[in-house]
Formats: C-alpha cells, structure tokens, sequence
C-alpha cells in the first residue's frame, strides 16, 4: 500500500458540510416517486444529482464518521463495503424507523486502493500507473431500511484507460481537477478523454449504482414507478 491508502478515497469531491443537511427536491418529474423518507449519508453532489435525475426526494445528512485507512492485505471488495456500512449506520443511529443509504466508492489497480492524490507529482503518479492499464472503480452501498434491516453490496466497473503522454497528464493536472478525486481524474469531467471504454455501470464509477440501487429501492417498496 502507498501513502494514498490513507487519504479520502471518494472517487467524486465531497463537500464539507459540517452539520448541513438539506432536502433535494428539484421538482423534476421523473419516473419514479418516493413511499417514505430516504436519507442519503453524503455529502456528494454527484450522488445527489443522480438520485434526484430519477425524481426521488430525499434529505441529505452527510455522515461524519473517521475513514481508517484499509488493513494491510484486505480485499478492496470487503474495505469498500465496511466502510459504507460504516457511514451508512452512523447517519442512521441519529433516524431510526427511516430508510439511510450511505456509499464509498474507490479506485483499484491490481489490488492498490488509490486516494486522492496529496500534490501535483503524486497526481503524476497515479495518472502515470492508469495510463493504458484496466482498473477497478468499486461502490459499496448499504441501506438501513425503516424496520432496521439492513442490506449491503458493491458493485465493480472496469475502466480501461488511454495510453497517454506525461505532457498530456501534465497539462490535465493543471486544470485542478485531479486534486480531489480518487485516482486523480473524474470521468464525468474533462478527464473523459482518459477513458477508453468501460465494462458495468457508468453511474458506479460516477459515484452511485444507480440501476441496482434502483432495483433495491423498489424491491423493498421504498419507492414504486410513477404513473401519473
């Protein structure tokens, strides 16, 4: 493990919220409606925004909750999953008897969990090690649901990246935009042009698994399709 293990391992940049808390509704009409109240322990305006594309309401309580680094040969699979649930129970201990879901989302290359990169050269390096390699970006999500089940699971993408130039990488650090993301670029962000193909779920690297999420929430009658 590198130094990077021990840094924020969000793949998008979470706010700084403190104490804030919101209710998103953005009036949008989407094809889907929610049953009961949903808190969504995060901070990530990426999340936010995918929830509230498919016309959900929801409250954001951002959890709080230290992130230990992962221990010395533990599955990435397995870290990612303790830490949702980790987040996810924290939030959910301040509002029994509502639904909580919580994720934590990090970017593998051959069992390494990269951070988010501490300086320029250390953008360089990651960026460096991706060029041209396929990497796992990996979501944990856990749902506390009212009657206090809960429910836990990941979901993996691969990604494959552009065998690009150290000029190239150079000159997309200096934009800022590797600063604060995991594995220093963002997909949905100018380091699209990283990308070369994926195989999964496009909102999982974004942040979210929307699809199987979908499917959770609508298994357990947290929200149905809208059809009026």
């Amino acid at each position: 493990m590198t130094k990077n293990c021990h840094q924020r391992r969000h793949i998008d940049s979470d706010i700084n919220l403190g104490e804030y808390s919101e209710t998103m509704n953005r009036n949008i009409q989407g094809p889907f409606r929610t049953n009961s109240t949903i808190i969504l322990a995060s901070g990530s305006p990426r999340r936010r925004e995918l929830l509230a594309d498919l016309g959900l309401d929801f409250e954001i309580h951002p959890s709080e909750a230290d992130e230990p680094p992962p221990q010395p040969n533990e599955i990435p699979l397995e870290y990612v999953k303790k830490m949702a649930k980790m987040k996810t129970m924290d939030v959910a201990a301040q509002y029994a008897g509502k639904t909580v879901l919580g994720a934590d989302t990090i970017v593998v290359l051959k069992n390494r969990i990269m951070g988010k990169p501490s300086d320029k050269l250390d953008a360089l390096e990651m960026l460096s090690a991706l060029s041209g390699q396929t990497h796992q970006v990996i979501t944990g999500f856990c749902l506390v649901l009212p009657d206090g089940n809960t429910i836990l699971n990941a979901v993996s993408t691969d990604v494959d990246m552009r065998l690009s130039s150290e000029t190239e990488l150079k000159g997309y650090i200096e934009t800022g935009e590797p600063m604060d993301k995991a594995g220093a670029y963002a997909i949905q962000g100018i380091g699209t042009f990283l990308v070369t193909g994926i195989r999964g779920s496009y909102t999982n690297v974004v942040g979210l698994p929307v699809a199987r999420i979908l499917d959770t929430l609508m298994e357990t009658k947290i929200i149905s399709a809208r059809l009026d």
